[in-house]
């Protein structure tokens, strides 16, 4: 009898562990069958589905105590920082104490191996993967997450059993005691939208409070995000092909193999406790960087990549794939164009007290984009100042909610006196840690940066500042930063 097809959706979802092991043990007669190519291609095929992708939960909206461990997940972010590779047992064997059977295991796409492992080196493969420190699209405004959440088809239920001690709050309100150091440097964050302050409405990304007790540690932990106030989880991405094509920055939209399990947490903790009675020469690692390469999963899980799909854009309204290559998608729409031109212009010759000029400005700045370079010019930039602006009320800080309402990320940067002083804009290289540090204008391609000049005092800059007002001065001519060693 064949299962359903709702039933093999859930087998491939909720159990892909179970697929990557049929396939290994099936290639143990056939051992240059190819199985872990064939394992990729299995969800790569899986995924093309119509709506498939709808059919996985997405870290991005779903809360992580709401997803099942060692379920196939997705996440939607940016690679912030590239670890060091790391060694792990491809293959190895376990004994069944009782009867001394052995059987080959296979160690891909797990953190933690089973009990009982036989060490043997004859049979022991070893392999090697690289980790990616990912976290969400800096900057992404509150209607792409909406949209993305209510896109989803996913179904899912918490992962732990307790009694909800009081009813629903929203995603990133749970998600603030997660990251309490980054509301150290809320006061030089830009303005939000109303929608922003009051969380997401939407009735998939609520959930019912579970119990943590990792709340103390947490509010310990710098999950190194680039913009002041961001939530949402970080992620370790754990790649095991391919990797070469990524690039620091890259926008992914990540499927793989979830894992929290509580035995990650046990092992950092062993680490930090044996570091400090032993000699600190006989560890390859300082216990600074044990703590950012090893957080509590509970906190940063784990994701074992078997597929990423680079994103061009992060606008849920528009396909994924280039504009070339749907012709469909651009017949519909074509007709409507001069229409909605019509409209944009009259709303923002509105907005902009009357200046239609500036307004055509406004619409060209907001659709240009840098498709390619020459040496150091890009080309394609189109980089709009407006001069004028009324300084008595809070214009600047209502122009840009608005502009958060018509592109997918973006970023407010008050220009002010403390912030240049004191803001870390460039991400900078930890050398003791191991790992980069974020800094504000770490942000993804095409996000729309907006520099409030108003913000503008008298007073002194110290060297920081003038090394934040020329990184700022970069941006806008040449849309590069150099990041600091």
């Amino acid at each position: 009898m064949m299962p359903s097809t709702q039933d093999w959706t859930d087998t491939w979802i909720n159990c892909p562990l179970g697929v990557v092991e049929g396939m290994f043990a099936a290639s143990q007669n056939n051992p240059d069958s190819g199985w872990e190519a064939k394992v990729v291609e299995f969800f790569k095929e899986q995924l093309k589905q119509k709506d498939a992708h709808t059919w996985v939960p997405s870290m991005n909206d779903v809360p992580l105590h709401y997803l099942k461990p060692n379920s196939l997940v997705k996440f939607r972010c940016l690679i912030q920082d590239m670890f060091d590779p790391e060694f792990y047992m491809g293959v190895y064997e376990t004994v069944d104490l009782s009867t001394k059977t052995k059987i080959l295991r296979c160690g891909k796409y797990k953190d933690v191996t089973e009990c009982g492992v036989d060490f043997n080196p004859r049979n022991t493969v070893t392999a090697e993967r690289q980790t990616f420190y990912c976290v969400p699209i800096p900057g992404e405004n509150s209607w792409v997450k909406e949209s993305y959440a209510g896109s989803s088809q996913a179904r899912v239920v918490p992962s732990t059993s307790y009694v909800p001690s009081r009813q629903k709050r929203s995603y990133e309100e749970d998600d603030d005691m997660d990251t309490q150091p980054q509301k150290q440097r809320e006061p030089h964050a830009g303005p939000q939208s109303p929608t922003e302050h009051h969380g997401n409405g939407d009735c998939k990304r609520q959930e019912t409070e579970a119990p943590s007790s990792q709340t103390a540690s947490a509010s310990h932990l710098d999950l190194n995000f680039p913009l002041p106030g961001e939530k949402g989880p970080s992620c370790l991405v754990k790649v095991y092909e391919d990797w070469d094509s990524f690039k620091l920055n890259d926008t992914l939209e990540v499927y793989g193999i979830l894992s929290v399990s509580p035995a990650l947490s046990a092992l950092a903790d062993e680490k930090d406790a044996s570091s400090s009675i032993v000699d600190p020469t006989e560890y390859m690692e300082t216990v600074e960087e044990q703590r950012v390469h090893s957080p509590p999963a509970s906190l940063v899980p784990r994701l074992h990549m078997l597929y990423a799909r680079p994103l061009p854009h992060n606008n849920p309204l528009l396909p994924c794939a280039t504009l070339q290559d749907n012709s469909t998608f651009l017949s519909s729409t074509l007709c409507e164009m001069a229409s909605v031109r019509a409209e944009l212009l009259t709303y923002f010759t509105h907005v902009l007290l009357g200046d239609a000029l500036a307004a055509e400005y406004l619409i060209l700045h907001l659709i240009s984009n840098v498709y390619t370079r020459r040496d150091v010019l890009p080309l394609g930039k189109f980089t709009l100042n407006l001069s004028g602006c009324p300084t008595a009320s809070s214009y600047p800080e209502r122009l840009y909610q608005i502009l958060q309402q018509l592109v997918p990320s973006s970023y407010y940067l008050g220009m002010s006196l403390q912030n240049m002083n004191q803001m870390r804009l460039v991400p900078k290289k930890d050398y003791v840690a191991n790992r980069l540090v974020s800094g504000a204008l770490q942000l993804a391609r095409n996000t729309s940066l907006f520099l409030d000049e108003t913000q503008l005092e008298q007073g002194q800059l110290d060297t920081t500042g003038e090394g934040s007002l020329r990184l700022c001065m970069n941006v806008v001519s040449v849309f590069r930063r150099r990041y600091s060693s």
